[in-house]
């Protein structure tokens, strides 16, 4: 089974992952509270149940870190995940090399791992730190979860399978929050919206360096739920929260006039407003999915992002 496991928090990934180390390792693994970590959310001592091998198991001072990202179909050949190799996991492990906390290395991340990407950043953080490590990406993390099926029973993880369900006061939530987040970092006046015609989506994409395969496997599958959005913000009797919307979406389209070329794909910047508005209003953490679903609203009925001609915002 394939959950969307970016659709976890940050500290529910880390408890997933502390249930896989506990088998593939041993019940002896400890996880450590929020907060810093110091570049290990779990530890384990002694000799490993089968990991990497029931013939050759590590055998000492284990170190485990989760690098959880709510971006989907991240990879770590991605920039972001380099630098984070580069900028915070190698000075951590030489910092746990130094206080003698460390003989191996076990790095858990839900992006996508490929054979070629594993072996580099292994013999990278071989050669950059001298400790015995491994990489865990998002392939292997399945089939752990298959082999191990009472796993995702414990962490709950069925809930990210089931069908996204919102009303109107959950709408008016997600509204006021938008609205809230924006509002106090924008850098720009209001202006007045037009209203504008539907395009092709394609054109869309292409013009927003918008990704297909974001597209296809990410915003499609929410498409179900526009209609329920659109039906919201055209009653009357919720004039206020349209009304909220959309200045909402005229501070996020300047944001983005701002800093768009520092983004390579549009999907980026979805992600970077989403992050935005979960950290900005914590409340929404059990909403999350529904944030994701707005932007998503926004972007398909083309109320941010550039329109048919090049350069023309909304």
């Amino acid at each position: 089974m394939k959950y969307p496991l970016e659709n976890l928090t940050d500290k529910e990934f880390e408890d997933l992952v502390v249930l896989i180390c506990e088998r593939i390792l041993g019940m002896g693994t400890i996880n450590f509270s929020v907060g810093k970590d110091g570049g290990k959310d779990a530890k384990f001592r002694g000799k490993a149940n089968c990991f990497p091998s029931e013939s050759e198991p590590w055998d000492g001072k284990i170190i485990i870190q989760a690098k959880h990202t709510q971006r989907p179909n991240a990879s770590c050949s991605d920039p972001d995940f380099k630098s984070i190799l580069k900028n915070d996991v190698v000075p951590s492990i030489r910092k746990l090399k130094k206080n003698g906390e460390i003989d191996y290395y076990l790095l858990f991340t839900n992006r996508k791992l490929s054979g070629i990407q594993e072996a580099k950043i292994e013999k990278f953080l071989e050669e950059a730190v001298s400790v015995e490590n491994r990489i865990i990406g998002l392939e292997k993390i399945y089939l752990w979860l298959e082999e191990y099926p009472e796993i995702a029973k414990i962490a709950d993880l069925n809930k990210l399978l089931l069908p996204l369900q919102f009303d109107e006061s959950d709408l008016k939530i997600i509204i006021n929050a938008f609205n809230k987040s924006i509002q106090s970092n924008k850098e720009t006046i209001s202006k007045v919206l037009k209203e504008i015609k539907r395009v092709d989506i394609e054109v869309k994409n292409e013009l927003n360096r918008l990704s297909k395969n974001y597209f296809d496997n990410v915003i499609k599958k929410n498409l179900i739920y526009f209609q329920q959005i659109e039906g919201f913000l055209k009653n009357p009797i919720n004039k206020e929260f349209k009304n909220k919307y959309l200045n909402t979406i005229d501070d996020i389209n300047a944001i983005i006039s701002l800093h768009r070329e520092q983004y390579d794909k549009f999907e980026f910047i979805l992600e970077y407003l989403y992050k935005f508005v979960l950290n900005s209003s914590p409340e929404l953490k059990d909403n999350r999915r529904l944030v994701r679903l707005f932007l998503h609203y926004m972007y398909y009925y083309c109320d941010i992002g550039e329109e048919v001609k090049k350069g023309h915002k909304i």
